[in-house]
């Protein structure tokens, strides 16, 4: 085990006995276990989709207009939902965030940090068309590559995906 879990339940969703950190010998961890139904909670990463959408030799990005990390910049990606693919959700948050179609050319990275409660899968994508103001969104613009802002990107992933493509693509 890499560190504590932290308790983001108090009670069982089952029974309503209280959770506990306990050390689980089957598993070689530690897991939130039920007091009472002795039910092991498992706490895992939720999927982010997001896309660098490309036009032009340089890519589209965006001002983010919610926390966390309001008004920096990072391209579009969001939360995966029940019901659709990867690939739908990183086109749907490409739609919602830059009123923006894409076409995914293909899997960019995967990007994780134990530290992370999320798991970031960005993709390549064109850009069709031009975009416009979308939910979530204070501002966009087309950075070339050597025109990204570095020091205000929203997040480590954000400049992690983003090299891998300065690096490959561009």
């Amino acid at each position: 085990m890499t560190g504590p879990i932290s308790l983001p339940l108090a009670f069982c969703p089952t029974c309503g006995g209280r959770l506990e950190q306990r050390y689980v010998a089957e598993e070689l961890r530690d897991r939130l276990v039920c007091t009472q139904c002795e039910r092991i909670h498992y706490i895992n990463p939720a999927v982010v989709a997001g896309v660098i959408p490309v036009a032009d030799g340089g890519v589209w990005l965006l001002r983010r207009a919610i926390e966390p990390r309001y008004g920096t910049w990072t391209f579009p990606a969001g939360f995966m939902e029940l019901g659709e693919t990867v690939e739908d959700a990183a086109i749907r948050e490409t739609r919602e965030e830059l009123n923006l179609e894409v076409r995914l050319e293909g899997l960019l990275g995967v990007y994780s940090r134990p530290t992370l409660s999320t798991v970031h899968v960005v993709y390549l994508a064109v850009a069709v068309g031009t975009p416009s103001i979308g939910q979530e969104t204070l501002a966009f613009r087309h950075f070339a590559p050597d025109q990204i802002p570095w020091n205000d990107l929203s997040f480590t992933t954000t400049e992690q995906a983003l090299r891998d493509w300065a690096d490959q693509y561009a």
